[in-house]
């Protein structure tokens, strides 16, 4: 469905593209964006939270240039580029699956996550590579009155395993609050959340397993196919995001990542962070992870310490 753009300085066309989330725009050249055309842009990712520009082409310094508009940006703080070598640009080349294929919000694993991504589709496959995107606000405000009380009151332990680093974490709030709309958000995910920090890690198996499966569900979601040359803009704040890997032929994309998110919880955690109870010898592996984030030593832990005689 075509809707008119709210805009009185600029003639675009927008075009809802699901439900909850989504739409392409078309009629504003990115590359020649000016302060005008950027509000605009910031309305339209607020209103529809995933937005695509086809027919873009954007130079790699013009991908920069518009990417600074919306703030400082970071490539990536641990893969490396394979072809494009640039401070600002996150490459990721592949040709037979395999990426990226599972839900996730970029960067969660960072003390400040980041804001948006902007993804310039250099190279795509005819067939295949389309990445989904699901509103975790959506997701948040569809469950139960029950379950939102739940994850109000938790927190969750984020790190960077999927790129070999364990020991990157952070805690971030389970539901936190959007800065400019005030929308409710999910946030966690199943590539980065390792764990609901107030829960034992078999209950947070659990909760974790259902609310990543939840945000998943068809109608939060929206499913795009591919041209080169366009342009993806998400706010990480409020969506995750999939890649298939069903494509055989390569498939390219620069991202450039504006940082600077300070997720702000929904309300306070309700509940001190998990120590285990259960006297098992030793703390599980399961708890190490959580210990060291938190700076706790495992040996003091009263729920470590052998019980008196009686």
């Amino acid at each position: 469905m075509a809707l008119p753009s709210k805009s009185n300085q600029l003639s675009h066309e927008v075009v809802q593209l699901a439900g909850e989330l989504g739409a392409e725009v078309r009629g504003i050249s990115l590359k020649d964006a000016g302060a005008i055309e950027i509000a605009a842009i910031r309305s339209l990712l607020l209103e529809h939270q995933v937005l695509f520009f086809p027919d873009q082409f954007l130079q790699l310094d013009e991908h920069v240039s518009f990417g600074r508009q919306f703030g400082e940006l970071e490539s990536h703080p641990n893969l490396n580029n394979p072809f494009t070598q640039h401070p600002e640009i996150f490459e990721l080349a592949a040709s037979h699956g395999g990426l990226a294929d599972e839900w996730h919000s970029d960067i969660s694993f960072q003390a400040e996550p980041s804001v948006m991504s902007i993804l310039n589709m250099i190279e795509c496959p005819p067939v295949g590579g389309d990445t989904m995107w699901a509103s975790a606000s959506a997701a948040f405000d569809a469950l139960s009155a029950p379950m939102q009380d739940l994850c109000l009151g938790l927190s969750a332990l984020h790190d960077a395993a999927p790129h070999d680093r364990s020991d990157l974490t952070a805690i971030h709030p389970v539901v936190r609050v959007h800065p400019q709309t005030g929308r409710r958000a999910l946030f966690v995910n199943e590539h980065f959340t390792r764990r609901i920090v107030e829960m034992s890690h078999r209950e947070s198996d659990l909760l974790l397993g259902y609310l990543t499966r939840w945000i998943s569900s068809p109608r939060f979601t929206v499913r795009y196919r591919w041209q080169a040359g366009t342009i993806a803009i998400w706010d990480n704040r409020c969506t995750q995001h999939f890649v298939l890997s069903d494509f055989s032929e390569q498939r390219v994309i620069q991202r450039v990542t504006v940082m600077g998110d300070q997720p702000k919880a929904a309300e306070a955690p309700r509940w001190q962070p998990f120590v285990r109870t259960e006297n098992e010898g030793a703390t599980s592996r399961y708890d190490t992870q959580l210990d060291r984030h938190l700076g706790r030593d495992a040996i003091r832990l009263d729920s470590n310490k052998k019980g008196s005689p009686e």
